[in-house]
């Protein structure tokens, strides 16, 4: 009761007053309602997600606000929320349906004609029908249970995967060498990419692959981008009739197998025909032939550049190295050449010529044994085949040579002789200025001396010479004196005195 300050006690329920305070009594009515609330619990209202949207199935069920289904029911038809879906799992007849993922197709299910679940498949013409259907008007057709017919199906997808996925692998490994075969042609092409010594020269050697780089077959890239097309199909198909054998309803799986399982023709592999890699080991000799050559072009032409340079450009040229460890920095590798040779050597002469032309700074050693030698330089055109002045190196205007033997140094240019004098020395060292036009020999031991320089106009490459001095000798015996230098037989003669 409710006491006011006058001392005087209320009923909350029906008002009354009372002086003194009266003896409470229980409230059965309210103490009722208590209990059965204790009973049954306090349900909670749904919360907005568990409502059905556009996008969801709603339960079939439900009035008012609809609440998502959680299964369809295909012997019903219908769908169920969790509440309403209980019966299915209480009542003994209704745990028999056939209950599957929530669909909004389950009226696919229904004959529009007799109104009944369809659960018979005719394979006459791939649709699926009700019992009444085989009883009325189809009577006579090849019919299966849908069930039966799923399965049949189920397996067939399952080799259909397979085979796709063989399809993937295939298409894969097709991609992968026809990107190997464009990599070999690049490669190819790049050969010899760094050989070009001059900066004057490499936008030449590059516009001449770009130039070759063009005349591969583009068919090759479409041929690529169509087997890529290809895989991303396969892939799809792939993962459609994966989620097809997932799918629970077997009159839609039965409607959507036709369609899903058709596959696009292929490209087939000899339709491709691609190369193997060693294919290209032909096309990287020829094309390393074709480097030499080009590699003698711009020699050539860096020679018609250089003879353009000014008397200004001359006299700027960097000074002469003052030790052996400065004229090392321009040391080059020196290879004779047997074109230039036969059993004696030059036609009628123990001579040999290098193989490499020689342009720019250069600088090599010569280490002799026996009667003597002659370090020469000359032009590639020299003669190989005449009288004395247009073949041996020095007795005429395309060659000079440095003569040593075991009692004198003599230089001849021009069919001149000069005498020298210097220190004795089984190695002579040459430097070449080809800008400069100087040509300097040194006697190469602790130390270096200076025993002749040349001042003059070189106006073409030059190649390393030796002369073998005891013209009377056979070409077995020039070679014996090439191996008694410790130089290989093969006419070795010049090495790169970094290689020692």
């Amino acid at each position: 009761a409710w006491l006011d300050s006058k001392g005087i006690h209320s009923c909350p329920q029906c008002r009354k007053t009372f002086t003194p305070r009266p003896v409470l009594e229980k409230n059965t009515m309210l103490a009722d309602l208590v209990e059965q609330l204790k009973k049954t619990g306090l349900q909670a209202a749904p919360a907005d997600h568990c409502y059905a949207g556009l996008e969801d199935v709603a339960c079939d069920v439900c009035t008012g606000r609809k609440l998502k289904a959680i299964k369809s029911c295909l012997s019903c038809p219908a769908s169920y929320c969790e509440k309403h879906l209980q019966l299915h799992y209480d009542a003994a007849p209704l745990k028999k349906h056939k209950l599957v993922a929530p669909s909004k197709k389950l009226q696919d299910n229904i004959c529009s004609r007799h109104d009944e679940v369809m659960k018979i498949f005719r394979r006459t013409d791939q649709q699926s029908i009700c019992y009444l259907c085989t009883i009325d008007e189809h009577k006579g057709h090849e019919t299966v249970p849908a069930a039966a017919e799923r399965t049949e199906k189920q397996k067939e997808l399952e080799v259909r995967r397979l085979n796709i996925q063989q399809r993937i692998q295939e298409r894969e490994k097709d991609v992968k060498l026809l990107q190997q075969e464009v990599e070999a042609i690049n490669g190819s092409l790049d050969l010899g990419h760094g050989f070009v010594p001059h900066i004057a020269l490499q936008k030449l050697h590059k516009k001449r692959l770009q130039e070759q780089k063009h005349n591969i077959p583009e068919t090759r890239f479409a041929l690529q981008e169509k087997l890529e097309q290809e895989i991303a199909e396969l892939k799809r198909k792939d993962g459609e009739l994966e989620q097809l054998s997932h799918t629970e309803d077997h009159n839609q799986f039965l409607h959507n197998y036709p369609s899903l399982s058709a596959l696009s023709e292929s490209t087939h592999s000899s339709s491709i025909n691609i190369r193997p890699l060693s294919y290209f080991e032909d096309v990287t000799a020829a094309v390393s032939e074709t480097r030499d050559k080009l590699q003698d072009i711009l020699r050539e032409e860096w020679t018609n550049i250089s003879l353009t340079v000014t008397e200004e450009d001359v006299l700027l040229s960097a000074p002469e190295p003052k030790t052996r460890a400065g004229f090392l920095k321009y040391s080059r590798e020196i290879t004779l050449d047997p074109n230039t040779a036969n059993t004696h050597l030059f036609t009628y002469y123990c001579q040999v010529l290098s193989r490499e032309s020689l342009t720019g700074r250069c600088y090599w050693e010569v280490e002799w044994r026996g009667e003597g030698v002659g370090v020469a330089v000359a032009y590639k055109n020299i003669s190989r085949d005449g009288g004395l002045s247009e073949c041996i190196f020095g007795l005429n205007d395309k060659s000079s040579s440095f003569c040593c033997d075991t009692t004198s140094f003599k230089f001849w240019q021009n069919n001149v002789q000069t005498v020298l004098s210097g220190p004795r020395s089984s190695r002579v060292g040459v430097y070449l200025d080809h800008r400069a036009g100087i040509l300097s020999f040194y006697s190469v031991s602790e130390t270096m001396t200076l025993l002749h320089r040349v001042q003059t106009t070189f106006t073409q490459p030059l190649y390393a010479g030796l002369d073998f001095l005891d013209h009377e000798d056979t070409a077995d015996s020039t070679c014996a004196i090439v191996t008694c230098c410790v130089y290989k037989p093969s006419l070795t003669g010049l090495r790169n005195p970094l290689n020692q």
